[in-house]
């Protein structure tokens, strides 16, 4: 990852020189935003409680597994400290919800509830969270309703199974054109008039699964509930070298007209009026 980052550091930009209205607006206006909102001591309390709590769970990997821990019985306080959202990138999801308006948001990977309560604080969101690990989700829930959070619903449960689920199967609707690109192949399927209404996220965070089939998986999976303006926010992409080829693939994806690399975060706009750019900006 060192060699990733210092990769990053030699081609990253802030907003300066920024050519796409959008991409600048967002950057001055979401990305360097300085004001100190008051949601931001509510994360910290949330997070607080969980950095004293030592009671012991049993967590089940479900994904690339944990490069910190070597048993699956751990103390709550080691998995807030050692696995939870940093402060910096829990405060730039909320920005993030908050100067995009996004009102209903999917996440997979509960884990503590660190990055759902950074969604949640948007109080105009409904969030659903998917975490498959039985004992942590629990933490997280009971930690939730501690703080009042009644915009989110908890789904535990394996991801594409819960996905199945909440994502209508775009096989439900009638053949159509093929338009291959690249290493994907997208259908663009006609409308009928029986066609139920779609299921559409105007943001998705991905924080769980950290292997290249997964997330290529999931990513394709939830394509279908993109609209426009949706944003899909992924977590560590430069975690490994397949993460790192996952997200190149889906910087290429024809339906992907932004991608902005922070790093840690890797952003994925829909917008068909943007021009098809790709950006790499310190955060």
């Amino acid at each position: 990852m060192w060699l990733s980052y210092l990769r990053f550091l030699l081609k990253s930009q802030n907003e300066h020189g920024l050519h796409s209205p959008f991409v600048y607006e967002l950057v001055t206006r979401c990305f360097y935003n300085k004001t100190k909102y008051p949601e931001y001591e509510v994360l910290e309390a949330y997070r607080k409680e969980l950095l004293e709590d030592n009671r012991k769970i049993e967590v089940n990997d479900f994904g690339a597994g944990s490069r910190v821990f070597k048993s699956k019985e751990r103390e709550v306080a080691a998995i807030a400290k050692n696995v939870g959202i940093p402060r910096k990138r829990a405060k730039f999801l909320f920005r993030l919800a908050k100067y995009l308006d996004c009102r209903n948001i999917l996440e997979l990977g509960t884990s503590l509830g660190i990055g759902t309560t950074a969604l949640a604080l948007n109080k105009t969101a409904q969030i659903t969270s998917i975490e498959g690990c039985p004992q942590t989700a629990e933490v997280a829930q009971n930690q939730l309703k501690k703080f009042g959070f009644v915009n989110v619903n908890l789904v535990i449960g394996e991801f594409e199974k819960v996905l199945g689920d909440i994502v209508e199967s775009k096989n439900n609707v009638g053949s159509g054109e093929q338009v291959e690109s690249g290493e994907w192949k997208v259908e663009r399927k006609p409308q009928t008039q029986n066609h139920k209404q779609q299921t559409t996220f105007d943001l998705i965070y991905f924080d769980g699964h950290h292997t290249k089939e997964a997330t290529l998986k999931y990513f394709e999976l939830l394509l279908p509930t993109a609209h426009n303006d949706s944003v899909f926010v992924l977590d560590d992409i430069h975690w490994s070298a397949g993460m790192e080829e996952a997200w190149e693939i889906i910087k290429k994806h024809p339906m992907v007209r932004v991608s902005i690399d922070t790093f840690h975060l890797g952003l994925i706009f829909f917008r068909k009026e943007q021009v098809k750019q790709d950006f790499i900006i310190r955060l």
